[in-house]
């Protein structure tokens, strides 16, 4: 399907987000990979609306983006979220794809940089998601880095997230976000949480206690320059996988993974499937749980947000 009309600059907001958007409303963005690509279906489609639940929790409007027929949609009907949830071979979007699908008319769910894009480009100041994308285990001879962190740099947002996958090289990611003058700030630690566990061996600097200081630290900075602030908020460590099992099964999936000759982005499924199956399927249990938390902490900031003066 040819579309010339819509240009990618400018997405289609439902009625929702726009009469949100446009009284001065809370809105907080949601990708749409982790329901196309990072959930099982059917379990996807419910968890679709869950998220939007915790979001609208946290006192703010839900925004799930996805590209339909070469348009940006920022926010989604029923009726498109079961589009997403149901098409097993809808596309993966980052940026760089997103010219591709709007010339060509393509349909896909945006990830972590492309959704991050088109919520700042539709006037959205919060973006929840699971997990951040980051450089990547023997990047210094692959070269293997997330599009998700340079995105960052340059995108005015907060994005609340649950750290990144301790599959990667967190060291080494958070090197990359200090580099690229991301503001990283831990939801009430000075750890940074691996995704699927509380600590990720890592520290940082600096703590928020309140969904009102992560605000006025963001409107601080959309102040001073370009980029976005990355709440880390971790999972209560009686919420997390089992790190025993979590630290043995990462292993052995980097094991098997270097075995089978997965490079670039193979790595990531391959050990991921590999972590699904060694967990009888807790991994996706916590995953659904972290995303909930993230949700409802940034409908919480955004709507800390929509109250300071402008």
């Amino acid at each position: 399907m040819q579309n010339s009309s819509s240009p990618v600059s400018v997405p289609v907001l439902s009625p929702e987000v726009a009469d949100a958007l446009a009284a001065g409303r809370p809105v907080v963005a949601l990708e749409s990979t982790l329901l196309a690509h990072g959930l099982p279906r059917p379990e996807n489609r419910k968890a679709a609306d869950e998220v939007e639940d915790a979001v609208r929790r946290g006192g703010a409007v839900p925004a799930t983006i996805a590209v339909l027929d070469g348009v940006p949609h920022v926010g989604l009907t029923a009726a498109e979220v079961d589009r997403v949830c149901a098409d097993p071979e809808l596309a993966k979007l980052g940026v760089r794809d997103l010219p591709v699908a709007a010339a060509l008319g393509r349909s896909g769910a945006t990830t972590v940089s492309s959704t991050a894009l088109l919520a700042a480009r539709a006037g959205i100041g919060v973006f929840a998601t699971g997990g951040l994308g980051g450089v990547h285990r023997h990047a210094s001879d692959t070269f293997d880095e997330s599009a998700d962190l340079t995105a960052l740099a340059r995108t005015s947002l907060v994005v609340v997230c649950a750290g990144v996958k301790s599959i990667l090289d967190v060291p080494a990611t958070l090197e990359r976000l200090e580099s690229l003058s991301v503001t990283v700030v831990g939801y009430r630690t000075l750890r940074f949480p691996g995704f699927y566990v509380a600590d990720s061996g890592s520290s940082i600097d600096w703590a928020v206690e309140t969904p009102a200081e992560a605000a006025r630290v963001f409107a601080a900075r959309r102040e001073l320059a370009p980029g976005a602030v990355v709440v880390a908020n971790p999972l209560p460590v009686d919420q997390q996988l089992d790190a025993e099992l979590h630290d043995r099964v990462i292993a052995d999936a980097l094991a098997a993974a270097d075995a089978a000759g997965a490079r670039g982005k193979d790595v990531t499924p391959f050990i991921l499937g590999h972590l699904h199956e060694a967990s009888q399927g807790a991994s996706l249990e916590v995953n659904v749980r972290l995303v909930l938390r993230n949700a409802e902490l940034a409908g919480q900031i955004a709507a800390e947000l929509a109250a300071l003066p402008r």
